[in-house]
């Protein structure tokens, strides 16, 4: 029997039966490239303009009584702007004004983003999908998803593969409720401690920092886009956003040419070429051009150089910033323009781009194939994704994929290993589990909140573990563990010291736990870009003295938690002071008073478990610090890897940080040994293997983070005093013997000449190894016959 087909309106017919016509845009089985094409042929301008548009997501849906739907704000912006994307829908904070009654567990976000996705395919003209954003820089900042430690203290672990692992749960969790892109890595060299988002970066060292960037960007994304429980990554910030002048957040950079490219760049590059489906622009400017409207910086570094093929995401508002802050735009339609033509994709806010870019399109000031251009590689992302095809998760999956106990254990392994070891005087450390009393002091022994750090959504007390209640989980049943707060991180009107010293006067010995805190509360009042509104003589006092927006003038411990620690100290007993905060702090007098001293960060929801576990020996610590630990905000900046010449000394004290960048102790001793450099030469690139022997002589086994340094001895351009070329954490037990070996090839040793051109130049270079940049045991060189051109 002869078949006909015959195309009648919309419908196709098919042996005599009719079925739906399956658009070119909705064939799966399409290349992308084919499908991009397709819809991009069958939208208006407003809704291509539109697709552009990522809008705050908190405020699109509704939860009562009646249960979970969409707000009549997401069905008005859908059918007045189009929009295509929206950020932090999930989110809750203080900011958001959303709390563990009225935002949405696990479960409700499902379902609420289930209902948003229901609306834009069934009640929109083409059925696009929305993309949607989410916080992800140590979990999901969602109730209910697992907190990880912050990136400062994931840097701490020096442990790739296990930030990988971590970054592969975030995205679980992310996926399951919804969510397809997750804002993380923060990939900013953090060189000012003032600066508030410290917290937030691997670091002050580019090759770390990459390290780290690469491997959140392989376990949020997996091997193919579009994988199950993978999500694409947003790298945060395009570009040296943490060196503001004066540490103030947002404002202004004075960095070079060739420190871009050789320190601020590299980790974004890193991150870009395994695979990073977005980036999002700084506030700051580079060299006068405001980062949303560079060219130089989205089009001819990103895409042309390192060959990006994912979409570029404004910070909030910044695009707007260009007319306001930065001033180089006339009005908000030129700022639209400079932004669109610069490379820049997607507007974070609705306001930047929506009716100015339709102006500026209308008027003849952009080109409609810039915007074209934009709206592909958005559309491009969310095929990839699979969202035309799968755009709603199952909602009975929920439970088995967020806050698991699997996820739990990672965030206590990951917390463990970010824990540094900075004093052990006498081997206080680790405490006997069998002491009669033990005094827990300090602001930071039992407040949730204080732990967890900024970009973080409330989350059930219950699900929290603080310093206390590790520590009442590790000791005997028979030792009794007092707490007194003592003092707040800088209110000083409920000071009570003296309770204090009573408790630990009857103790056998006292962990005190002091430090800083990003816990956003409900009194502070916060800019439109989320950041903080700070008041050097705000009324009310809050702990909080970091996180986005509360940069410092000092680095000293506010309030009264320094004559608290003095005041403990005088009694006598042994102290043992626990440090959580997102900056490294001025800790001079403890360092040269108290025994032993061990610094968390912010550890997350299972930080009190791993700090126990620290303190009682069930936990060996290996940690390296990411940044340096300056004596005074006078020595700013201090980090390892000044160009040269060295630093002198000052008049009041030496050039020298308190603990240097890679600095950490263990509970056992190391040995270095055996180190054979072996250089190969050829026509275009060489390899320099660099193997050496750590021995742990010491009586516990434990884990060694060994660091390769190199110096150039003599470049055409000034270069570092020493750089970081490669590290390795390995575990070592007692009496054994690890090989560590490492491969250099021209791209670890290049640098941007005077010519303006990528070289490796030869010469001679000086290989150290050891366990922190200023404890570099074994040195030896090796020359290079000829130049290498990139």
């Amino acid at each position: 029997m002869k078949l006909k087909y015959i195309i009648l309106g919309g419908l196709l017919c098919v042996g005599g039966g009719l079925q739906a016509q399956v658009l070119p845009y909705k064939n799966s089985q399409l290349p992308i490239e084919d499908r991009v094409q397709d819809l991009i042929g069958r939208m208006t301008l407003e809704e291509k303009v539109g697709q552009l548009s990522k809008l705050l997501g908190w405020e699109m849906y509704e939860k009562d009584e009646a249960g979970i739907r969409v707000s009549d704000k997401l069905k008005d912006a859908v059918k007045k702007q189009h929009i295509g994307l929206l950020w932090a829908t999930l989110r809750a904070d203080p900011w958001t004004q959303k709390t563990l009654e009225n935002g949405l567990n696990p479960e409700e976000a499902a379902k609420a983003t289930n209902a948003i996705q229901r609306y834009m395919v069934d009640s929109t003209r083409l059925g696009i999908p929305l993309l949607l954003s989410e916080e992800a820089p140590h979990g999901h900042m969602a109730i209910g998803a697992t907190v990880f430690p912050t990136a400062i203290g994931q840097a701490s672990t020096w442990n790739p593969r296990l930030i990988e692992r971590m970054a592969s749960v975030i995205a679980r969790e992310t996926y399951a409720v919804g969510g397809k892109n997750g804002y993380g890595p923060v990939l900013d060299l953090a060189q000012d401690p003032r600066w508030s988002r410290t917290e937030e970066s691997y670091g002050e060292d580019p090759y770390l920092v990459g390290q780290m960037g690469k491997a959140m960007v392989k376990g949020f994304q997996g091997e193919i886009a579009g994988d199950e429980d993978k999500i694409i990554a947003t790298l945060k910030h395009f570009v040296a956003y943490g060196v503001p002048e004066g540490g103030h957040n947002g404002g202004s950079v004075s960095v070079g040419e060739r420190a871009l490219l050789q320190s601020f760049l590299p980790p974004f590059e890193q991150a870009v070429k395994a695979g990073a489906g977005s980036v999002m622009t700084a506030y700051n400017s580079i060299d006068g051009v405001p980062c949303s409207s560079n060219p130089w910086l989205l089009d001819e570094i990103l895409r042309k150089q390192w060959g990006f093929k994912g979409f570029v995401v404004s910070d909030l508002l910044s695009i707007s910033g260009l007319t306001g802050s930065h001033a180089t735009a006339g009005d908000a339609v030129d700022a639209a323009k400079q932004s669109i033509e610069a490379g820049l994709d997607v507007d974070l806010s609705g306001s930047g781009f929506g009716m100015n870019l339709l102006e500026a399109v209308k008027s003849g000031q952009v080109d409609i194939q810039d915007v074209d251009k934009a709206v592909s590689r958005l559309l491009y992302q969310k095929f990839a994704l699979g969202l035309f095809e799968k755009p709603y998760v199952d909602e009975n999956l929920v439970k088995q994929k967020v806050g698991t106990s699997e996820h739990i254990a990672i965030a206590r392994e990951v917390a463990r290993e970010a824990i540094v070891l900075l004093k052990n005087e006498s081997n206080l450390l680790p405490l006997s589990k069998s002491l009669d009393r033990v005094a827990v002091i300090g602001p930071n022994a039992d407040n949730i909140y204080n732990q967890l750090g900024d970009y973080t959504a409330p989350q059930a007390t219950e699900k929290i573990k603080t310093v206390l209640e590790g520590v009442r989980a590790a000791v005997s049943k028979n030792t009794y563990v007092d707490y007194v707060k003592g003092c707040a991180i800088r209110d000083t009107s409920a000071t009570d010291i003296a309770s204090a010293v009573k408790a630990v006067n009857s103790a056998d010995v006292a962990v005190v736990v002091l430090g800083g805190s990003s816990a956003r509360d409900f009194k502070t009042s916060y800019q439109a870009t989320g950041a903080a509104h700070v008041e050097s003589a705000a009324p009310s006092v809050s702990d909080m003295e970091s996180g986005e927006g509360f940069d410092r003038a000092t680095l000293d411990l506010l309030g009264d938690q320094l004559p608290l620690l003095q005041a403990i100290v005088v009694t006598g007993k042994p102290v043992v002071l626990v440090t959580i905060m997102g900056r490294p702090l001025n800790l001079n007098w403890a360092a040269e008073h108290v025994p032993a001293i061990i610094n968390a960060w912010y550890p997350g929801q299972e930080g009190g478990m791993a700090i126990a576990d620290v303190l009682f020996g069930d936990y060996n610590p290996a940690g390296r610090l990411p940044v340096s630990v300056a004596r005074s905000v006078g020595q700013l900046p201090v980090y390892y890897n000044q160009l040269k010449p060295k630093h002198h000394d000052y008049v009041e004290i030496d050039a020298k940080p308190l603990y240097a960048f890679g600095y950490g102790l263990s509970y056992t001793e190391f040995a270095y040994d055996n180190l054979q450099v072996e250089i190969k030469e050829g026509d275009d690139d060489f390899t320099c293997s660099i193997r050496f022997d750590v021995k742990n002589v010491g009586d516990r086994d434990g884990e060694e983070v060994a660091q390769l340094y190199i110096v150039d001895e003599v470049s055409s351009v000034v270069t570092p005093v020493k750089q970081l070329k490669g590290f390795s954490r390995q575990s070592i037990k007692r009496g054994e013997t690890q090989p560590f070996i490492f491969e250099l090839t021209k791209a670890d040793l290049k640098l941007w000449g005077a010519d303006r051109k990528w070289k490796t130049e030869k010469g001679r270079f000086k290989v150290l190894v050891g366990p922190s940049s200023d404890n570099t045991l074994l040195m030896e060189r090796f020359e290079l016959e000829k130049d290498y051109k990139f």
